[in-house]
């Protein structure tokens, strides 16, 4: 299969804009999205940094921030957030497996997803009070696409705890092939060589840490993973690189 019919269709999958129209990407294509997430991470979080640096030429960086945040939700249709209240909802509220995987599945949230999405977006709109403008849209580019690239490697951890008739997208992820390795591997470590200054490095901890802590409950707790899974998996790894940074700051 063509990687650039793969690579279009992470960016179908993964933002609201009108990729499909560029070419017909065969259903198989959707299975390898992954391992192209942090190449989407790219315009996501360009438009993310960019959004900021603009809006902030005109507006108080707090409401520049809030609305380069609100820009990449725009962008991705909430897919990422979504996920997050889901699992926030089934691990916050399930007490099996089945009872877990049903609640995410639902549709309606519930209050785990609620105070789930309210203190992550507390915390994410935080981050204007301790960087200066030039060095938070350098970590806004960099979390994005280092946090996808963390949260890619969970299809080589973890198994897919659902059957593919049951996944909300009805389409199971493969495992990634050493390409595909690569690809991820540049796509979301060549920011962080270039942009990141060097004294912030060691936030690049982080994502790795909260992933295999996260990995690890998902398999004690339903035995693997799910799309929502992913998403607050991302969300949460960008989380805690942003909270990195900033305690490297304040040192």
């Amino acid at each position: 299969m063509c990687p650039m019919k793969r690579l279009l269709a992470a960016f179908i999958f993964f933002t609201r804009l009108p990729f499909w129209r560029m070419a017909m990407v065969p259903a198989e294509c959707f299975k390898h999205v992954v391992p192209y997430w942090p190449i989407v991470g790219w315009l996501t979080g360009g438009v993310l940094a960019g959004t900021l640096w603009l809006l902030a030429q005109v507006l108080p960086m707090q409401v520049a921030w809030v609305g380069a945040i609100v820009a990449r939700l725009l962008l991705t249709g909430c897919l990422h957030e979504d996920g997050l209240a889901d699992f926030c909802d089934g691990f916050g509220g399930g007490t099996t497996r089945e009872r877990i995987l049903a609640i995410m599945k639902d549709s309606h949230i519930g209050t785990y997803g609620v105070v789930g999405l309210i203190l992550y977006f507390l915390l994410w709109t935080q981050m204007t009070v301790c960087f200066p403008l030039v060095t938070l849209c350098a970590v806004a580019f960099c979390a994005d696409v280092y946090a996808k690239w963390c949260a890619s490697h969970i299809v080589n951890l973890l198994p897919y705890a659902r059957k593919k008739e049951e996944s909300k997208a009805k389409v199971t992820y493969s495992r990634m092939t050493l390409t595909e390795f690569i690809v991820g591997l540049v796509g979301g470590g060549l920011p962080l060589l270039f942009m990141l200054p060097a004294g912030l490095w060691w936030a690049c901890l982080y994502p790795p840490v909260i992933f295999l802590l996260l990995c690890g409950w998902m398999k004690q707790r339903i035995g693997g993973y799910t799309g929502d899974c992913c998403g607050a998996v991302f969300l949460l790894c960008e989380l805690s690189f942003y909270i990195g940074v900033t305690l490297l700051i304040w040192k």
